[in-house]
């Protein structure tokens, strides 16, 4: 947990299933913490390379709706790059329930811009050297979700999914948020709402900074 905190988000996923069943784990369980710890020992010289380009804050979120039988709630997550390296991120099981992937990738949505607020309002406020930022780009897979955040107005029945839509169309209005459609293959939460293929975790952990850094000079966070 520490390791996903300062600087593995592409674990946070298998860390957030694995923390379920501490008090309980089956032999099962115990295998995907082996084969977790055997990825950490062959990836210690991995770390977030801040390279200073694009010193652009970019979001990018995602939600993972009931790919199990036996789960009931999904998971959302999102991810902030800046300097060509993750600065935040947080993969989380949401405690409402959705009735469909549009509804979920909302939720997620309305998460994301949340935290963009705060980063955005953060960095006015830290000398970087860099021009104010005059909108925090969001970019999301789901195109129903976008269309919906842009609609000036929502008609659903479910309240907790106005309530979200209010904020979003708040932080569209202002000019602190925009939201941009990318696919699902270059969006680089993906490995925090659900397990992928090889390839494309560390296509994604690139996209994070996340590279093998051993006998290089730069800015990172170490890994312990």
């Amino acid at each position: 947990m520490h390791l996903m905190s300062f600087s593995r988000p592409n674990i946070a996923y298998v860390v957030g299933r694995l923390s379920r069943y501490t008090q309980f784990p089956n032999q099962e369980y115990w295998d995907e913490l082996g084969r977790l710890m055997r990825y950490l020992r062959g990836s210690m010289d991995y770390a977030i390379e801040y390279s200073g380009f694009p010193v652009v804050l970019k979001g990018y979120n995602d939600a993972n709706w009931i790919s199990d039988s036996d789960e009931t709630k999904f998971t959302s997550s999102y991810v902030f790059t800046l300097g060509g390296g993750a600065i935040t991120w947080r993969s989380a099981r949401k405690t409402i329930i959705a009735r469909s992937t549009m509804e979920s990738e909302f939720v997620a949505l309305e998460m994301a811009d949340s935290e963009a607020e705060w980063l955005k309002n953060f960095l006015a406020n830290i000398p970087l050297g860099m021009k104010p930022t005059p909108f925090v780009s969001i970019h999301c897979d789901c195109e129903s979700a976008i269309t919906i955040a842009k609609n000036k107005n929502y008609n659903g029945k479910n309240r907790h999914i106005q309530l979200r839509h209010n904020l979003v169309k708040q932080l569209l209005k202002s000019g602190t948020i925009s939201i941009d459609y990318v696919k699902s293959e270059q969006n680089l939460v993906d490995p925090l709402t659900k397990p992928l293929g090889r390839n494309m975790i560390l296509e994604t952990s690139r996209g994070m900074g996340l590279k093998p850094l051993a006998n290089k000079q730069v800015m990172v966070t170490q890994p312990l």
